[in-house]
């Protein structure tokens, strides 16, 4: 064991459990210490000891550098990384990384932060298929921006056998808990490093310097350096072997190494300034910025190597402590440290560390070094890093080059980012000193999508409607204001202002003879017409896939996603779900994660709908833990929508109405009641599975009555919930109240021809009239049901449909008829994992299965009887022969007279025999 690592097993035994516990997923330890405690010396070994075990390590060393690129420490992280690994990336991951790496311009299609962290994750996914991956960084705290943003997706996304191993500064504790938190918040573990006892620090001082102290002198050391190594051993250096301690000596660690840097020459103080200036310094770089042969700079660096303040690694340097850099750059004097940025800014090639470089220069009202802030900015913009861009800007906006329009850039990458307080900030700052136009018109757009972003819908709309409205906005761009004007304005339950908008865009459109806007303003307005129950023009959706689509539009306001919903929502549901799956993929190429949730709901109630629950329920599981590593109410809250629908399927009833309390409370803190409704549909649906149709009614009453303000809105996607309420009403005897809903889906469902209204309206009209006594028109209505679900592909509610059937059937007796419509039901329900519909349809089997009245009853009385033995209750009893509870108590009450009994358990006993 090396000498520095006395006294620290503790930590390394914190580092051994990492390792062996990556075997079972990502797994994250954090070694948290003073600067100078010997974090990095644990570092180091922890990294020596993966390699051993056969990890494959990729290592960064950030520096506390102005001058640091955005994702400097990931491109360092990265660069070892075999190109074939990045072969595998889809189109948009491979160009990002090559960003990263320098390996591509900035020409072509911007990069989205979101496709690098995707990228990243690939890459390390991919390296941990041939076994475990060690990520290993030093000094966690000084990440770029950018290169944090990556890491924290990454952690909390990567699955396989991954670890992090990060040292950071005591005191960034909570930073880093947020920076990397793994999908399992158990698997993020923290040690600290303790100080060093007097033993082990006289032992490490003994090695490093070739020579013993006296035991008062290690003493004093010890005292005065609180066991921190690295102090100590700057306190022994400058200690004579002969003092035991020490008025020579100066009080502070600063002071220290300013005593040990002073006794270098001033050409290797000069090389080691260059080093400190730049992130990743190299022996060619240094040598061109002190503008002297590279032999010279290496014999100047040779010496500080000497003096163990550097370490030279092929054409690699790095400090031996992150102090020594910091001592190196602040004991230089400040027009030391402009004139050697100066030169820097002469001699790297990429724009933005020029850029830094410049402005680090202090050439505060050179309107080159703006220019080249904004040339910096916009090149880190389109390489995926809006961090980092909008830092940019805000140095030019602090060196003269504070303009509105500037400002209005830099709020939209702060925006990008995902830091909206400041967004906000600078929006609000930059507003009030713009005059009426274009400008402010995009500025206060942009502003309502931050409000909106912060949950603030009520303060969005009229931001955005000022924009709309302002003098002087281009045309084409008042199209689009208009567009997300109107998806927003119907998401906040302004429906008919938002047929309006909608309306305004493809008229402004038209005026302009714009077929690329006219395919965004169309869609919407098909979309809203048909939310209204104006039913689906499809000529509107003409157009959708010739052009691209706006960058940055929501996803969920783009033509082709409206298309694949209007798809859905009028039961083609094949070609919706080819739609979304190829939305879903380029969310994950482009590593989309909050977009992703909102394919994901639509994806699973595809799945529902074609009654595949066992992909529904993956989807819904993807979906939970997608939305609770992203740490957002509304993408909860839509997974959690998505588990509620697929638990009340499979018949899973606790679980089913727990993920519905869950709902409600996330859905209270998100503002998006408007989802709700899904929600209470399933938990309706759940009652009506059980055969409690009180308790539906009960459950759907709210949801009822808000519909019933526009009766025109019976789609799949406004009244999901209509057939169950009134399979419901019908069941409790309020046939009057459930014939306002049926009449209701069966007009609109004829005047639409829409097959879901059809087939379901159709199936409830059945029901309707079975209930008053009209057998005949049941089964004839029953017939036209089937008869429409040939026209729709969701067999769940075809299965009900022939259940329906069969009791009909079963009433009319005709047992042969009524057997096979109910044995298909059941062959479907058990098929899909329909539990409770599966249950019903064996019952109604058992009681089809003899036709012998038993104990001398009459058919009907048998009915009766059969059902009572099997343990239903008297509602459930009436619900599946369609009749009231009074009819159940009154057939009993003479059955039992008649067989001379008293109970059902009696009853039991007189049907087996």
């Amino acid at each position: 064991m090396p000498l520095q690592l006395i006294s620290r097993d503790a930590e390394l035994s914190a580092v051994e459990n990492l390792l062996a516990e990556v075997s079972a997923g990502t797994s994250v330890l954090v070694l948290e210490g003073d600067a100078g405690i010997g974090k990095s010396t644990v570092w180091r070994a922890g990294i020596e000891r993966a390699r051993a075990r056969g990890f494959q390590v990729l290592s960064a060393r950030p520096v506390s550098s102005e001058s640091a690129a955005a994702y400097s420490s990931l491109a360092e992280l990265l660069a070892e990384v075999d190109t074939a690994v990045l072969d595998h990336l889809p189109a948009p991951q491979r160009l990002a990384i090559d960003r990263v790496l320098s390996r591509a311009d900035d020409t072509g299609p911007g990069s989205d932060q979101r496709a690098v962290a995707a990228a990243a994750r690939s890459v390390l996914e991919r390296l941990a298929q041939d076994g475990p991956v060690l990520v290993a960084i030093d000094d966690l705290q000084w990440l770029d921006p950018a290169t944090a943003v990556v890491m924290a997706s990454v952690a909390r996304r990567c699955a396989g056998p991954i670890g992090f191993l990060v040292t950071v500064r005591a005191g960034e504790g909570d930073r880093t808990d947020v920076l990397l938190e793994p999908s399992r918040p158990e698997r993020l573990h923290r040690a600290q490093v303790h100080p060093m006892s007097v033993g082990g620090l006289h032992a490490m001082i003994t090695k490093r310097l070739g020579r013993s102290l006296t035991r008062p002198g290690i003493a004093w050391i010890h005292e005065v350096s609180a066991g921190n190594p690295f102090y100590a051993l700057e306190l022994a250096r400058a200690l004579s072997s002969d003092a035991d301690g020490a008025e020579q000596l100066p009080g502070t660690l600063a002071q220290l190494v300013t005593t040990r840097l002073a006794g270098l020459p001033d050409h290797t103080r000069d090389v080691l300034l260059a080093a400190a200036c730049v992130p990743a310094p190299t022996v060619d770089l240094v040598a061109q910025a002190v503008g002297g042969d590279v032999a010279a700079t290496v014999t100047a660096l040779e010496e500080a190597e000497r003096h163990g303040i550097v370490e030279i690694n092929g054409y690699r340097l790095t400090f031996s402590h992150p102090l020594l850099a910091r001592g190196v750059y602040t004991d230089a004097p400040a027009e030391r440290r402009r004139a050697m940025h100066r030169r820097f800014a002469d001699i790297v090639d990429s724009p933005e560390s020029r850029a830094r470089h410049r402005a680090l220069a202090g050439d505060d009202d050179d309107e080159n070094t703006i220019r080249e802030l904004d040339e910096a900015a916009q090149s880190a913009r389109v390489r995926g890093a809006p961090a980092a861009a909008a830092e940019l800007l805000d140095m030019a906006r602090a060196r003269g080059g504070d303009t509105p329009e500037r400002g209005l850039r830099a709020a939209a990458c702060h925006f990008e980012a995902g830091d909206t307080v400041r967004a906000r900030e600078v929006l609000e700052q930059n507003i009030s000193r713009m005059t009426t136009g274009e400008l402010r018109a995009r500025a206060l757009h942009l502003l309502g999508l931050v409000r909106l972003w912060d949950n603030s819908s009520a303060d969005a709309v009229p931001l955005l409607e000022r924009a709309v409205d302002e003098p002087g906005v281009s045309p084409d761009r008042r199209v689009q204001m208009l567009v997300m004007l109107a998806f927003i304005e119907f998401n906040a339950g302004r429906a008919d202002r938002a047929v309006e908008r909608a309306e305004e865009a493809v008229a402004q459109a038209e005026s302009l003879d714009r077929a690329d806007l006219l395919s965004q303003a169309r869609p919407m307005r098909a979309m809203m017409r048909f939310l209204l129950g104006g039913g689906l023009d499809e000529a509107e959706l003409d157009g959708v896939f010739d052009f691209d689509e706006p960058d940055d539009m929501p996803l969920a306001a783009r033509p082709r996603t409206l298309y694949a919903l209007l798809m859905l929502w009028t039961g083609r549901l094949d070609e919706a779900a080819e739609l979304f799956t190829a939305i879903a993929q380029r969310c994950d190429e482009r590593g989309d994660e909050s977009e992703r949730s909102f394919i994901d709901f639509h994806l699973g109630q595809v799945d529902v709908w074609r009654a595949d629950l066992v992909a529904a329920e993956q989807v819904a599981e993807d979906s939970v833990e997608r939305a609770l590593q992203s740490h957002g109410d509304l993408p909860l809250f839509i997974a959690l929508v998505v588990r509620v629908m697929v638990s009340a399927h499979l018949g899973q009833v606790e679980q089913t109405r727990r993920f519905a309390a869950q709902a409600f409370t996330v859905a209270e803190r998100c503002n998006s009641s408007r989802l709700g409704v899904w929600v209470v549909a399933s938990l309706g649906f759940l009652e009506v599975s059980l055969c409690d149709h009180q308790a539906a009614v009960e459950v759907l009453a709210p949801a009822v009555e808000a519909w019933s303000a526009l009766p025109a809105t019976t789609e799949l996607v406004t009244a999901p919930f209509l057939p169950d309420a009134a399979e419901a009403l019908i069941g409790v005897g309020r046939l009057d109240d459930a014939q306002h809903l049926v009449d209701t889906l069966e007009a609109n469902g004829r005047r639409l021809d829409r097959p879901w209204m059809l087939a379901v309206g159709a199936r409830c009209r059945a029901l309707l009239l079975a209930a008053g006594g009209d057998v005949a028109g049941a089964v004839a209505a029953c017939e036209r049901a089937l008869a429409e679900h040939e026209r729709l592909a969701m067999p769940f509610e075809l299965a009900r449909t022939q259940l329906v059937m069969g009791r009909l059937w079963n009433r009319r007796r005709q047992y042969d008829a009524a057997v096979e419509a109910v044995t298909a039901a059941l062959t479907a329900f058990e098929r899909i994992g329909a539990a409770l519909w599966a249950q019903q349809a064996r019952a109604e089997l058992t009681a089809l299965s003899g036709r012998q009245t038993a104990a001398g009853l009459a058919e009907s009385e048998r009915r009766f009887a059969e059902l009572a033995a099997q343990g239903m209750t008297n509602r459930e009893i009436a619900a599946a022969l369609f009749v009231s509870e009074k009819t159940v108590e009154a057939n009993l009450s003479r059955i039992y007279r008649r067989l001379g009994i008293r109970s059902r358990a009696e009853l039991a006993r007189v049907l087996s025999r």
